[in-house]
């Protein structure tokens, strides 16, 4: 239970219920009032007004210490003597007014162990000249004046993450003394300039400044206003501005901070291309998470494994609201990090883009901007947008692959980026899988491209297979979905390649989220394993062996030609040339309907059955025309129901006279009119408020006269009328869905009619179950035919089109696997429909197990990944000791053993993760 949650008094042990933000708001209110007097209460002094080290005459409050104790000017100058950047404020006779240390006479000396430097003089130059001092307009300058605003000589302006503050600073003017910045460096302070510094930032408002701006988004101006705020919240304006000192000391610090990260402070070189960037502990990287010995490759590592082992996934796109301004003097411009991190060296590209044609392609997918405007002039901006590269699995940015666009999004940008990605932590890898959402067209001529540049270099060894994203993806033509979908790629688990879009977010991904980012995927495989497993189990049972067979064959195949031809992919797709026409059905419904209208004295029982059951059909579909129908009726429609009902009552009138020959006398009748329900098949479009109820004047209406059918008919009969009747609804199922995918050739109204027949053969089979319910059937048979749903219906999606959005991980109803048979008059169709069905089920199922496997090679990659890491900052604290280096040794230390840890906790949480997955397989 939460440490801080109470249990509502008055409740069983079994009803402990944990208390809401709302309820400790509500207990709050009625102590309003108290704590308000009391947060008034500390705005006066003690009584005694007493310093509290010395029981002098207390003077000055301090605002950040704790209790806000009260000091004589002595007392306030040596306690803060360590914590110089505290807000004080002046007890003035009636008030607390705000003040400063430096108005207590604080001065910081540097060196001497905070004492004055023996040598100092008299005369302090230290503050001439080197900076620019803000001068302010006659208007800005308040009325009042205030200490906060009564500047003394010598003081510097040091901007802290609690204001910014004016001290005098005091430096060691020994003859081996170091440099003025040197010295304030190495006590906490980053200085402005390095001659004579007016100002300096701690390192602590430098680090909490890079934390928002990465954390919160926030500005470096934002930021700024902030601590001028916290200085003065009456006149802010009047606080020196440092904004533009801000951001480029900001530079500085995070350049220094990432150097020391990526050890380059023990190291003699300076970093080449993407050094100052970490990359994906999760993702196969040889020689650092993947150990390979001597000269053995990848493929020789581990001959048992499946070839897509190391297939490196990496997921392209780019972001047009990073734009960049031309600057106003760009021979002026100082690069830090000049592709360095994460995106490219400015010189190369270039060069690249100068060489690199432009080609105009006209896209042949559907009509894509990023192809088809990729060459829009942007004359104000030198950069439109960022593109880059991450890992698709993972999210992480590759080093040395991120890069601005000048026009739009253009191919030979995205070459660059990816030709870099491909080259990081590489070797040997031979297989990778891209993410783009046009890389129907953008991967065509890829190869042509990079072997016609002096700038683009990529391995011939490397396969690279396309992918676009699952959102994307339905934006294409058709065809693409099969062809590019990582649904149908082999060898990268269950992604959806989309995972860039979440990058361009202030918060992504990191590694100190990877261990539980693995420990979610883990969960998904095991409960995707079990899930995809029993789906494609059912299909896979109820289809013919030489069936699958072939399917197998044909779906080698097409994995096996998709890079040469992904047309192949088509193997994936419903490709039926003709399916039955509307006047094939009818005389086929005809025939049947000739046969049911034949004179009972000729039938079998099972015929005279059939034709109950055929009344029964009757009675539903003329139930659902008189709901529909309702109040509003005309003349014309209740005539043609009152024809109906005739003909119908006819039917019945016959039926129930031929029971006695066929059941003798005493048969035991289906007397339950709640057996024609009909919410199962409550479909229609219309507002359920235009169905009337039925009158008292229709209570014996024929289509709510229950026929006298059997209820004791032998299981066995039951059990075949159920099979006929689940075959006969896959087969309108089935027809439905070829009329929806044709909706533009032909009329609506045909897939009416087969809705309605989906829903007769709906409620047969649910009066059919209801009476094999009263037989006390086995087991085997309650697990065969299981109640019907009405979601189980509706065509429209997983059933009609499995590659419609939202169906990735779908799958068909139960009944699909009932007794099936793919002969009959629409053979052609029912296999092909159950072939794609089939071939996505076994995919699903596939792609969970691969994505259990991958999931388990990660976890380890992830902790090999970390104690590297931590091996490297170990032997770099040996050699720092060697060279006496105990600053760079002990950081070496907190570095190894800050990896260490994070290796340790990860292979303890995919250690107890697989353990308990393996205690719950074995219940």
């Amino acid at each position: 239970m939460h440490p801080g949650a109470k249990i509502s008094q008055g409740r069983s042990k079994g009803q402990q219920r944990i208390q809401s933000q709302n309820d400790y708001l509500r207990q709050w209110l009625p102590r309003q009032q108290s704590y308000l007097h009391h947060l008034l209460d500390r705005e006066a002094p003690p009584e005694d007004r007493r310093c509290i080290v010395c029981e002098q005459d207390g003077v000055y409050k301090c605002q950040d210490c704790l209790g806000e104790p009260l000091y004589c000017t002595g007392c306030c100058r040596s306690q803060h003597h360590h914590n110089p950047f505290h807000w004080i404020s002046q007890w003035n006779g009636q008030f607390f007014e705000q003040s400063c240390l430096a108005q207590a006479g604080l001065v910081i000396h540097l060196g001497h162990d905070g004492k004055q430097c023996p040598a100092l003089a008299d005369r302090w130059d230290l503050f001439e000249g080197d900076e620019h001092e803000d001068q302010l307009e006659p208007e800005d300058l308040p009325f009042v004046s205030g200490p906060e605003f009564q500047l003394k000589e010598n003081t510097m302006v040091i901007i802290d993450k609690s204001g910014v503050h004016r001290l005098e600073i005091r430096c060691c003017d020994c003859p081996n003394a170091l440099s003025p910045d040197i010295q304030m460096f190495r006590h906490g302070f980053f200085p402005a300039s390095f001659n004579r510094p007016k100002t300096a930032f701690t390192f602590r408002v430098l680090d909490d400044f890079l934390l928002d701006n990465l954390e919160c988004g926030t500005s470096a101006m934002n930021y700024y206003s902030k601590l001028r705020r916290m200085t003065s919240s009456m006149f802010p304006h009047l606080v020196p501005d440092q904004y533009r000192e801000l951001m480029r000391v900001a530079r500085q610090w995070r350049q220094l901070k990432t150097m020391k990260w990526h050890g380059f402070g023990h190291r003699s070189d300076i970093p080449s291309t993407g050094e100052l960037a970490l990359f994906c502990p999760a993702c196969p990287q040889p020689g650092i998470n993947v150990l390979v010995a001597g000269d053995e490759s990848l493929d020789d590592n581990d001959k048992n494994s499946p070839s897509w082992k190391y297939t490196r996934s990496f997921v392209m796109d780019r972001n047009f609201k990073a734009e960049h301004l031309h600057p106003i003097k760009p021979f002026d411009e100082v690069w830090l990090s000049n592709g360095l991190g994460f995106m490219v060296g400015k010189d190369r590209y270039k060069m690249h883009l100068a060489e690199a044609a432009d080609m105009v392609e006209k896209s042949s997918c559907n009509n894509h901007r990023a192809v088809n405007q990729a060459n829009a002039a942007w004359h104000k901006l030198e950069s439109t947008g960022i593109g880059g590269v991450a890992c698709a699995r993972h999210g992480c940015f590759v080093p040395h692959s991120m890069v601005d666009f000048q026009k739009g999004k253009r191919q030979m940008n995205m070459d660059y980026a990816l030709c870099e990605a491909a080259r990081h932590n590489m070797e040997g890898i031979s297989r990778a899988v891209t993410f783009y959402d046009i890389n129907c067209q953008y991967n065509k001529h890829f190869r042509a491209r990079v072997d016609a540049s002096r700038f683009l270099e990529m391995t011939q060894d490397l396969t690279i297979i396309p992918g676009i994203g699952l959102w994307h993806v339905h934006g294409h033509q058709d065809s693409c979905y099969v062809r590019y979908a990582s649904n149908f790629i082999e060898g990268i688990g269950r992604i959806d390649g989309e995972i860039m879009e979440t990058l361009w977010a202030p918060r992504g991904m990191n590694m100190i989220h990877m261990k539980r980012t693995l420990c979610c995927k883990y969960k998904l495989a095991m409960n995707g394993i079990t899930e995809s497993g029993k789906a494609f189990n059912r299909l896979d049972e109820a289809a013919p062996a030489h069936l699958k067979t072939e399917w197998s064959a044909r779906e080698r195949r097409a994995q096996s030609s998709r890079l040469n031809d992904p047309e192949a992919m088509d193997e994936y797709e419903i490709n039926i040339k003709k399916a039955p026409s509307r006047k094939e059905i009818e005389l086929r419904l005809l025939e049947e309907g000739s046969a049911r209208n034949a004179a009972p004295s000729c039938r079998s029982v099972a015929m005279w059955i059939s034709t109950g059951l055929a009344i029964e059909e009757a009675q539903i579909a003329l139930l659902i025309e008189v709901r529909r129908m309702g109040k509003r009726s005309t003349e014309t429609q209740r005539l043609d129901i009152a024809r109906q009902w005739d003909r119908l009552q006819g039917q019945i009138d016959g039926f129930t006279q031929s029971a006695l020959t066929h059941l003798g006398e005493g048969f035991d009748a289906d007397d339950e009119p709640d057996d024609l329900n009909v919410d199962i098949l409550d479909d229609l479009d219309d507002d359920p408020a235009d169905f009337s109820k039925t009158s008292d004047a229709w209570t014996n209406s024929p289509e709510l006269t229950v026929i006298p059918l059997p209820s004791n008919l032998g299981m066995s009969l039951r059990e075949g009328q159920a099979n006929d009747t689940l075959h006969n609804l896959r087969i309108h199922l089935c027809n439905k869905a070829a009329k929806s995918q044709a909706l533009k050739t032909r009329a609506w109204s045909h897939v009416t009619s087969v809705q309605q027949a989906v829903s007769l053969h709906a409620s047969i089979y649910t009066k059919t179950r209801k009476q094999m319910m009263k037989l006390e059937p086995g087991q085997d048979q309650l697990q065969k035919f299981k109640p019907l749903l009405h979601e189980q219906l509706k065509i429209s999606t997983a059933v009609g089109d499995p590659n419609a959005r939202g169906q990735r991980n779908e799958s068909l109803a139960w009944f699909w696997s009932v007794e099936v048979d793919l002969g009959g008059p629409d053979q052609s169709w029912n296999e092909e429909f159950y072939r794609v069905h089939w071939l996505q089920a076994k995919a699903l199922r596939d792609q969970w197990k691969e994505e259990m496997t991958l999931v388990q090679l990660e976890m380890d990659w992830t902790c090999h990944y970390f104690s590297w890491r931590a091996t490297q900052w170990g032997d770099r604290m040996r050699e720092s000791l060697e060279k006496r280096l105990p600053g760079h040794a002990c950081y070496s230390g907190r570095q190894s053993q800050m990896y260490s840890l994070l290796a340790q906790d990860a292979q303890a949480a995919f250690q107890d993760l697989q353990s308990m997955s393996i205690e719950t397989g074995d219940e």
